[in-house]
C-alpha cells in the first residue's frame, strides 16, 4: 500500500472519529442548552413584569405571549418574547408591558452577538433600564446624544446606533403585531 494511501485512510479516520466525538458532545450538551434558555426566559418574564406571581403562555395566530398574574389572579402584564436583527446577528428581547399595552414596563436581553464595548452595551442594565415606563403609543423613539424629552424616547448606545435602533425597531414591530391580534 502506498504512503499516499495510507495517509488518506489515517486522515479518514481521524475524520470520522472527531465527527463523532463532536456529535456525542453536542447530543450530551443539547439539552442542558435548552433548559438554561428555558430558565433565563422564566426568571426573564418575572424580571420584565414588577408584580408578577405566575403567569400563563398564550398563543394567538403565531404570536406567543405570556399573560402575567399577581396572587389574586389578576393580570398584571404582558411578557412579549421577540427577536429580530442587529448589527451583526439575533437579538433577543423580552419585552414587558402592562395589560392594554400602552406602555413598557422592563426588557430583557436574552441573546445578541453584537460588537463587544458598542453593540453589546445593550445587555447593560443601564440601556435596559431606561425602557421602564415608556410609552408605546405612536411608538418608542431612540434620541442620539441628548436626554430624551418625550416618554416614548430612550438614549441610544453612544457608537452603536444601529444595535439601538435595532432593539426599538424590534420592539415596535411586535407591539404593533401583539396589539392587532389582542
Amino acid at each position: 500500500m502506498s504512503n499516499s494511501v495510507k495517509m488518506i485512510l489515517i486522515l479518514t479516520l481521524i475524520a470520522c472519529i472527531s465527527g463523532g466525538v463532536l456529535s456525542l458532545v453536542y447530543m450530551i450538551s443539547s439539552p442542558l442548552i435548552e433548559a438554561n434558555m428555558l430558565d433565563e426566559q422564566r426568571k426573564s418574564i418575572f424580571l420584565v413584569v414588577p408584580g408578577a406571581e405566575s403567569y400563563e403562555e398564550k398563543m394567538k395566530e403565531d404570536i406567543t405571549y405570556f399573560e402575567c398574574k399577581d396572587t389574586s389572579g389578576s393580570t398584571v402584564g404582558i411578557a412579549l418574547p421577540v427577536q429580530g436583527n442587529g448589527y451583526q446577528g439575533v437579538i433577543k428581547l423580552m419585552v414587558g408591558l402592562t395589560p392594554d399595552l400602552s406602555r413598557i414596563t422592563g426588557i430583557k436581553v436574552l441573546e445578541q452577538v453584537e460588537t463587544p464595548g458598542l453593540g453589546g452595551r445593550i445587555s447593560e442594565d443601564k440601556f435596559q433600564d431606561q425602557f421602564k415606563d415608556v410609552s408605546t403609543k405612536p411608538a418608542v423613539e431612540y434620541v442620539k446624544n441628548q436626554e430624551p424629552e418625550k416618554d416614548t424616547e430612550i438614549r441610544a448606545v453612544t457608537g452603536a446606533t444601529i444595535s439601538s435602533r435595532s432593539v426599538v425597531a424590534i420592539i415596535n414591530k411586535n407591539i404593533q403585531r401583539l396589539s392587532s391580534v389582542l
